[in-house]
Order: C-alpha cells, then structure tokens, then sequence
C-alpha cells in the first residue's frame, strides 16, 4: 500500500496541490524499436501517444524521447514522480511491453491519482514493471 492509500483524506487529489513543484512526468520511448510498425505490427502507436497525452492532460507532462535504450522491452514507458512523490520516496517506474490500450487508461489513472510515491499503479501495471541497468536509468534525459 503506498502512502498516499494510507494517508488519504477523502478527496480525490488527497489534498495535493496541483502545480505545486514538478509534475508527474511520462517519457514515451518513440525510437529504434518502440513505437514501430516493423516491431509490433498492428499497433496504432502514434495513436497510443495521443491517446495517453489527452489522457494525462494536465495532471502530468508526457513527452517522447528516441531511444531509452531496453529495446527487448519495447515498447518502453517510463513514469517518473512528481515533487511530492519523490519527496515521498518515489522513483522513476519502468513499463516494458506497453503495447495495450488499456496499459495507455492505467497510466493515465496512475498519473491522476499521483504517480509513484504517492500511489501503487492500478491494473495489471505491476506485470509490466522492468528492470534496467544504472547505465540506461542515468541516461535518461531530465
């Protein structure tokens, strides 16, 4: 249970400030292997970026980056906290395999109830955390 679940007050941010410090920050990998045609034939990635940006809206900032480099994985998603998440003791959550729509509606969830630090990632999430090396996690771009 993460602490905001146990710390709730009964409103639906749980009191939090929007625009208070730094946002929820979602990094698509659109590079290589994540997000092609060639790699995952039958998926509307272009699509799915859209969808997960109007999803987030302004509870969080969605960007693409080329390449975060666990291509095995792809397609790569990457959920890094907001100030207070990691003032709470969030890290970055890496996604692999993101191929789903569903995968898409579960991180937007994640990002308005908080993102990490502040919430467990809801749905089947949990199935789709990966592990990286300090190499590829302290590449990736601020």
């Amino acid at each position: 249970m993460s602490r905001r679940d146990r710390e709730r007050d009964g409103s639906r941010d749980g009191g939090r400030k929007r625009g208070a410090g730094s946002p929820v920050t979602v990094t698509v990998c659109r590079g290589c292997c994540c997000g092609t045609e060639a790699k995952h034939p039958g998926v509307d990635h272009a699509g799915q970026y859209e969808r997960l940006r109007t999803a987030v809206g302004s509870a969080g900032r969605v960007r693409a980056v080329t390449c975060l480099d666990v291509c095995t994985q792809s397609n790569v998603v990457v959920v890094g906290p907001s100030s207070e998440g990691r003032a709470a003791g969030g890290r970055p959550v890496w996604l692999g395999f993101v191929l789903m729509d569903e995968m898409i509606d579960d991180i937007a969830a994640w990002v308005h109830a908080g993102g990490p630090g502040l919430a467990d990632p809801p749905g089947l999430l949990d199935l789709q955390l990966i592990s990286v090396s300090r190499r590829v996690r302290e590449g990736l771009p601020e």
